[in-house]
């Protein structure tokens, strides 16, 4: 049985787990498990910047992803950036990430808050999980990502 929910900290340790597994899955890269559990504490302490949604199959934490807000004054609303997204590899192709994203479309229709829509990045070698957001219904920007690292 699936059952979606709002990460707590409880939570705080698997979340960690996922992101350490999810960055070396995806880029190979190896992140020190102290400062990804202090990345995801950190939002517990800020719930203004975002939140985590968990999937739980049959009792078991089987993926978890995170929304970040961002406010678009072109559009009077926030966009939800979905991101740190982790399925367990016992559970993938089993459209668990489909299912959370439609959760995430009914809570942003009772938010209090206008959602304007939904925006995600994924490696451009994630040929994968690329299909399957564009089986959700999005679709490639026309926008080029662009980033400086202060740390």
């Amino acid at each position: 049985m699936l059952k979606m929910r709002i990460a707590e900290k409880i939570d705080i340790p698997l979340i960690a787990a996922h992101n350490c597994a999810m960055a070396m899955e995806t880029e190979n890269k190896m992140l020190d498990p102290k400062v990804a559990t202090l990345g995801v504490q950190g939002l517990f302490t800020r719930p203004h910047f975002g939140f985590y949604l968990v999937a739980d199959v049959d009792q078991m934490s089987a993926a978890t992803l995170m929304v970040t807000y961002e406010w678009s004054d072109w559009r009077n609303g926030l966009f939800w950036w979905i991101q740190s997204v982790y399925v367990k590899e016992e559970f993938r192709r089993q459209g668990l990430y489909s299912a959370m994203y439609e959760q995430l479309k009914v809570m942003a229709a009772e938010s209090e808050t206008p959602v304007c829509g939904f925006r995600l990045y994924a490696e451009n070698e994630n040929i994968a999980a690329q299909a399957t957001y564009k089986k959700c219904g999005m679709h490639a920007c026309d926008y080029v990502m662009f980033e400086q690292s202060t740390a």
